[in-house]
C-alpha cells in the first residue's frame, strides 16, 4: 500500500481540526456562528465549482435526476458539523470536540454496519468492534474529565474564559451531546453520497452536490434565525481576521473531495481509521499548543493515555 496515501490520509483528517478552528475566528469577526458556517459553505461551493470545471465534472451533473431525493439528504450534515465546531471548541477544547466527533462516528458506523443501513452491506459484530468501542468510550470519558485537574489557559486575544470549574471541560450534557450527533452525521453523510456516487459517478461532482444542498440548508436556517431575530446580523469579515480564518472552506472541500479519492485506492476502512487518527492526533496538539488562538490546555498524562485509548479503539473499529 502507496505510504504517500496513507500520509495523504492523515492529513486529510487532520484538516478537519483546521476547518473547526478557522471557522471559529471568522465566527469572531463576522459575529455569528451560522453567518460565519454559510460563508465558509459558499466558499466550499465557489472552489468545488472550479475544480469541477477543471476536471470535467459537470456533465455528469444530469444524471442527479436519476437519483432518489434522499440521496441529496448527506449535505446537511456539514452546516450540523461545521456550526457545532464553532460552538464546542472554544467550550471543550480541541481534543474533548475532537473525540467527541469521533466518538459519535464511531456508534453511527458501527450501527450501519450491523444493521446494514443506508445501502451498506451488513456486517456482523466481532470482538475487534466490542473491543475497539469500549476503548473509544474509555478515552473520551477520560479526555473530557481531564481538564478538570488541567486548567485551560488564554492562548491569544479574543478567546472566551477558561471552563467553568466543576463542569466536565466547561460544557454541560447538552454541549457533550451536540458533539455526539454532529460526529454521528458524518458516516450518514459518507454513507448518503456514496449512493449519489452510484448515479453521478464523479467524485468531485458529488462534493459540488453534497456541499451546495449544505450551502443552501444553512443559508435557509440564517434567514429564519434572522427573521425570529434569534442570531446577530453578520457582518463581513474585517481586516483584522487572520488570513487562516478563511481556510474553513478549503479544508471542507479537501476533506471531502481527498476521502472519496482515498476510498477506493487504499479502502473504506483504512481511509476512516487514518482520517480520524490524523484529527485526533492534530486536535491534540492544537490543545497543547494553544495555535489558532484557542485555549490552551496542557496534554497531560491522563489526556494523552485518553488519547491513545481513542486512537487504538478507532483503528481496532475500523480495521476490524
Amino acid at each position: 500500500m502507496d505510504a504517500a496515501l496513507l500520509g495523504t490520509a492523515l492529513v486529510i483528517g487532520g484538516l478537519l481540526t483546521v476547518q473547526a478552528s478557522a471557522n471559529l475566528q471568522l465566527t469572531k469577526t463576522v459575529g455569528t456562528p451560522y453567518g460565519a458556517a454559510t460563508l465558509q459553505l459558499w466558499v466550499a461551493v465557489a472552489l468545488l465549482t472550479a475544480l469541477a470545471a477543471l476536471v470535467g465534472g459537470f456533465p455528469t451533473l444530469t444524471r442527479i435526476a436519476d437519483a432518489p431525493l434522499w440521496y441529496l439528504l448527506g449535505g446537511l450534515a456539514s452546516p450540523l458539523y461545521i456550526t457545532s465546531g464553532i460552538l464546542l471548541f472554544p467550550r471543550v477544547g480541541a481534543l474533548a470536540a475532537g473525540g467527541l466527533f469521533v466518538v459519535g462516528q464511531l456508534l453511527a458506523s458501527v450501527s450501519l454496519d450491523l444493521f446494514g443501513l443506508l445501502g451498506l452491506p451488513r456486517q456482523p459484530l466481532n470482538p475487534g468492534i466490542v473491543t475497539g468501542s469500549l476503548a473509544v468510550l474509555a478515552g473520551i470519558t477520560v479526555i473530557v474529565r481531564g481538564p478538570r485537574r488541567a486548567p485551560a489557559t488564554v492562548g491569544g486575544p479574543g478567546l472566551p474564559p477558561p471552563p467553568v470549574p466543576g463542569s466536565p471541560a466547561g460544557g454541560g450534557p447538552a454541549w457533550l451531546l451536540l458533539g455526539l450527533v454532529a460526529g454521528a452525521v458524518l458516516p450518514v453523510q459518507g454513507a448518503l453520497n456514496a449512493q449519489l456516487r452510484t448515479a453521478v459517478e464523479q467524485p468531485v461532482a458529488v462534493g459540488l452536490v453534497s456541499f451546495l444542498v449544505a450551502a443552501v440548508a444553512i443559508t435557509a436556517v440564517l434567514v429564519v434565525l434572522r427573521t425570529l431575530r434569534r442570531t446577530p446580523a453578520p457582518r463581513w469579515p474585517s481586516p483584522a481576521m487572520p488570513w487562516w480564518g478563511w481556510l474553513g472552506g478549503l479544508c471542507a472541500a479537501a476533506y471531502v473531495t481527498g476521502t472519496f479519492l482515498l476510498i477506493p485506492a487504499i479502502g473504506a476502512a483504512v481511509t476512516v481509521a487514518l482520517t480520524v487518527t490524523g484529527q485526533q492526533l492534530a486536535s491534540a496538539t492544537v490543545d497543547a499548543r494553544g495555535w489558532f488562538r484557542l485555549p490552551r490546555r496542557p496534554l497531560t498524562g491522563v489526556r494523552a493515555g485518553g488519547l491513545a485509548l481513542l486512537v487504538a479503539g478507532s483503528l481496532l473499529v475500523q480495521l476490524s
